[in-house]
């Protein structure tokens, strides 16, 4: 009996989350959590879920602008090691951008091991600016290179953490903001005193900073003063930057 080839597997961009503009001018990838290791396919729709919320609140906020979001869907649920599944197809998600777009900015928005991939995947060209909410980064080992940071140089960057989660190390993505800060000042990272993994407990809070960021990084609107004056304040002021509770209530409308 002849044996059967395993079929190739590819990733894909979801269907645009919220009201589809005219005219496509920026697009936020969102990249979902995963498995430290796993060869498996990822469910369809739990994965998904952390990130979709964000999506739509962010297409609603940008429509106007020409926002798109996709739900990037990975070939496994895995990083897997030095393979790095996950930031590589969020690599070819950003140049599937390209294909269907054409050249229109790129915002990476990871969460946990999206959040890892990213970073990892900043380098694109396509690719102009990185939203990692709550990263699950690999511990520092003397043994092993650490996480690298080059690829975000030219990219505005900005990382949320809880400060009380207990899945995701949240002194590990200061450390890496920290490294990378030394080569690329457009650096920021806010904690959520007193929140977890979730970072359910401000949910609106960080939803209207991830639009601030987002709608500033792709289509050059104001930060607010919190954003500015991270990306501005040398560290480790700008990496501790306290989220404030009710952030967002009194920015201007878009």
């Amino acid at each position: 009996m002849a044996h059967q080839a395993t079929p190739v597997r590819t990733a894909r961009l979801g269907r645009t989350l919220g009201p589809e503009p005219t005219a496509v001018s920026g697009v936020v990838l969102l990249l979902p959590g995963g498995d430290e290791a796993s060869t498996r396919r990822p469910s369809p729709v739990l994965p998904t879920a952390s990130v979709r919320a964000l999506g739509r609140h962010l297409a609603r906020a940008g429509r106007d602008e020409g926002l798109v979001t996709h739900v990037v869907h990975y070939r496994y649920r895995g990083w897997n090691g030095g393979e790095a599944h996950l930031a590589h197809d969020a690599s070819w998600a950003a140049g599937e951008v390209v294909r269907r777009y054409g050249d229109v900015p790129v915002c990476l928005a990871g969460v946990d091991m999206g959040g890892r991939a990213a970073l990892r995947a900043a380098g694109h060209t396509a690719v102009n600016s990185v939203l990692a909410l709550a990263p699950w980064l690999p511990e520092e080992d003397v043994a092993a290179p650490p996480e690298p940071v080059k690829q975000l140089s030219g990219r505005r960057v900005l990382l949320v953490h809880g400060t009380n989660d207990q899945r995701t190390d949240p002194e590990l993505s200061f450390r890496l903001a920290s490294r990378a800060k030394k080569t690329n000042r457009d650096i920021c990272r806010f904690e959520v005193h007193s929140d977890g993994h979730g970072l359910h407990q401000h949910r609106s809070e960080v939803l209207a900073l991830a639009e601030d960021f987002v709608m500033g990084v792709l289509f050059g609107h104001a930060f607010s003063r919190p954003v500015e004056d991270a990306l501005a304040a040398p560290p480790p002021l700008g990496l501790r930057m306290p989220l404030a509770a009710g952030f967002g209530q009194s920015l201007k409308r878009r």
